[in-house]
């Protein structure tokens, strides 16, 4: 099967690798891709929110597949796009339709889809520039710390939990009227502050059937100890080694099989990944908030443990057969550390050259911001590559991570240290 991956980061390069190991996959395009992906598949300069540029490269190459990355183009209805072309319509596309994707689209669509299927979520209630002054008078009746959520997609940093009532106020006005973060914030969604410990579920579902992915964790700011502004994620640990057998029974009995179960009778098709962010308080899962896609950097530690085939998954859930797999894991450990630019998660620099890559050993190195030039590997995105090991616990995967990147080095280069530190 010839297929096509949408995508250019750390995600893609880890669903490229695992989907190569499949017999069912004899031709792999990744559009646009990295240096990463280039190394391993045919990289292909479009963008993935192209679709007629996607449409001809697929008619060109007799692509039999399409595997979506990022939530930009589902968001956009890409799934929609192929089912609606009488060229396109019996390509499978792994990914949801564009209802679908509004949950990871609007954060007010995906809240009332939790409160009408009754599954846990934090009180909530959304604004816009014409009742800012309501927001701020909502803000009054919560408790700090405040959180604020801008409504669309941000590239994961439009959260902001603030301590302040007054500087919540004026963040909300900054969202709503100064357009902060852009078209994302024309509306801003307003959650009541959670105190627990996060972790991810991912779900692949054919929009009947499901199955269960590993756990994972991933640590979002900048700063060791989990201080500093939002990433998309400097590292991920899997499994969680909190989430035991009674709190994986009450996240797959009240979160993941309400949310199948919503997609059904909402008439929501969706044959792709349901990321599920998730706070545990005192034992209790609750969903923070639904992705459409994988994680990033979760998938380089999920992808990693799974040993079953990825494309003759993909190809149940295409054909709604999703109940005829198993899915075998690896009992290891996976951690991965995300190397990044120096600046980032604000400004920084790129074309700087990695040296040190075919230094490491027993380790995986996932490309997330790299571009090939003359030959040369050069950092061309504010998360750069991702470093992930095995172990038999997440502290021997992790320190040979650490042991590895030390062999590694570009201008500037900046990490976590403390990957794990709260586990």
């Amino acid at each position: 099967m010839t297929i096509l991956l949408l995508g250019s980061g750390g995600r893609e390069h880890a669903l490229a690798w695992k989907m190569l190991q499949s017999k069912h996959c004899t031709k792999l395009f990744v559009a646009p891709g990295n240096a990463g992906t280039e190394a391993i598949a045919t990289n292909v300069a479009i963008n993935p929110n192209d679709f007629q540029a996607v449409k001809q490269l697929v008619l060109a190459e007799n692509i039999q597949m399409v595997v979506v990355g990022p939530e930009d183009p589902l968001v956009n209805g890409i799934y929609d796009f192929f089912k609606n072309d009488s060229q396109l319509a019996t390509i499978p596309v792994i990914g949801p339709s564009k209802l679908g994707a509004q949950l990871e689209g609007s954060k007010e669509f995906a809240k009332e889809f939790l409160v009408k299927h009754n599954i846990p979520t934090a009180a909530y209630d959304s604004f816009t520039k014409d009742t800012v002054e309501a927001g701020c008078a909502f803000l009054e009746t919560l408790k700090a710390p405040y959180v604020l959520k801008a409504d669309g997609l941000a590239a994961g940093k439009g959260v902001l939990i603030l301590q302040d009532l007054e500087e919540a106020k004026t963040e909300l006005r900054n969202m709503l009227v100064d357009a902060k973060f852009g078209d994302a914030s024309s509306k801003v969604v307003i959650e009541e502050f959670l105190d627990g410990i996060e972790l991810s579920c991912f779900v692949l579902t054919d929009g009947k059937n499901y199955k269960i992915l590993p756990t994972a964790k991933d640590y979002k700011r900048i700063g060791e100890g989990d201080t500093g502004l939002n990433t998309g994620g400097m590292g991920a640990v899997s499994p969680v080694p909190f989430a035991d057998a009674i709190l994986l029974e009450k996240i797959e009995t009240r979160i993941v099989k309400p949310t199948i179960e919503g997609l059904q009778k909402d008439n929501i098709e969706y044959k792709g990944f349901v990321f599920i962010g998730l706070i545990n308080v005192k034992g209790e899962p609750i969903v923070i908030e639904y992705n459409v896609r994988m994680g990033d950097p979760e998938t380089e530690v999920v992808m990693p443990r799974l040993k079953s085939d990825l494309v003759a998954i993909f190809d149940a859930m295409a054909k709604q057969e999703l109940d005829k797999i198993e899915l075998e894991i690896d009992e290891r450990s996976a951690t991965t550390i995300m190397v990044v630019s120096g600046g980032y998660p604000e400004d920084y620099e790129k074309g700087k050259e990695i040296s040190g890559l075919d230094t490491v050993e027993d380790s995986l190195v996932f490309h997330a911001g790299t571009k090939l030039e003359n030959g040369k590997v050069l950092s061309n995105g504010g998360r750069v590559l991702a470093i992930t090991s095995y172990g038999n616990s997440f502290e021997e995967a992790i320190k040979k991570s650490y042991q590895n990147i030390n062999k590694l080095h570009f201008d500037k280069m900046n990490y976590r240290k403390d990957i794990g530190f709260d586990l």
